[in-house]
């Protein structure tokens, strides 16, 4: 009887554990589509946009967008470094998730 009750138990938490995976699972698929969305595209972005890239606030933001005014547009993502503020490590993480298409250097005048 106290062995029926041992599989019992056992069997209850190996469901449990099963369920809380799925749910942890299911949870971090909304992070992963971070990833697979659109790049953002440096000549055209506004801010709001701009400061959904890891590490990009408002103040980041706003040097973006006035460095983009200024220069006429990106011409290359590398350029992303030449705005105060964002070096080598945050470049890096940016990269993938940004764009540049030269065809609309200084395009947008969005704030």
């Amino acid at each position: 009887m106290q062995r029926m009750m041992w599989v019992m138990a056992l069997v209850a938490v190996l469901g449990v554990g099963s369920a809380t995976t799925g749910s942890a699972q299911q949870a971090a698929a909304p992070a992963g589509q971070t990833a697979t969305q659109d790049p953002v595209d440096l000549n055209r972005a506004t801010s709001v946009q701009l400061e959904t890239l890891p590490g990009v606030g408002p103040r980041t933001a706003e040097r973006i967008i006035e460095y983009r005014r200024d220069n006429g547009g990106f011409e290359k993502i590398e350029d992303l470094m030449n705005v105060r503020g964002i070096g080598e490590r945050s470049f890096l993480k940016l990269r993938p998730l940004v764009t540049v298409d030269a065809a609309t250097s200084g395009a947008s005048e969005d704030r």
